[in-house]
């Protein structure tokens, strides 16, 4: 299933077919490509909206059937807009890019910038090592509220798509 690993592919269409499912729509970097793609893929054949933010210079890597496709001038434009746009975020295992728009959005919520939901959808135990860093993190003294206050880990789609929901 596209180019990346079943064990990925797999739950990453399962969450994309629950996002449809629960009447979300998905926002994400609009890149046609990687466990995205299969995200987009899902959330589009069972219905649901997708909304692409990418950037001039990848354009070209956008995917053309979008319902909106929104460029922007540069990554932090991109970002501001992702922020803005969402909902909710999810982290599903994936690269520098990913991580460094989770540790973002994970900043901004520490500041109260915004209130929205974090989840990390751990896929194959995939972020353990980050969950265990934030937990030393928090331990030592460098993140002052528990965890909870600021993110979600879930091992499943489902439990994503509970914590999502609000239940």
């Amino acid at each position: 299933m596209y180019d990346v690993d079943a064990k990925y592919a797999e739950p990453a269409a399962e969450f994309g077919r629950g996002l449809a499912k629960n009447g979300h729509s998905l926002i994400w970097g609009g890149t046609d490509s990687g466990l995205m793609k299969v995200v987009s893929d899902a959330v589009k054949k069972n219905g649901g909206k997708i909304v692409g933010i990418t950037m001039e210079d990848i354009r070209s890597t956008a995917r053309v059937d979008a319902d909106e496709l929104v460029v922007a001038k540069n990554l932090s434009e991109r970002k501001r807009l992702m922020l803005e746009r969402a909902d909710a975020f999810v982290l599903l295992p994936g690269g520098i890019g990913s991580f460094d728009e989770i540790t973002e959005i994970l900043e901004l919520k520490k500041h109260n910038l915004h209130d929205k939901r974090i989840v990390i959808l751990s896929t194959d135990g995939f972020y353990a090592g980050f969950n265990t860093q934030l937990e030393r993190m928090r331990r030592e003294g460098f993140i002052a509220q528990p965890l909870e206050t600021y993110l979600h880990f879930a091992e499943t789609p489902d439990k994503a798509m509970d914590f999502l929901n609000g239940q």
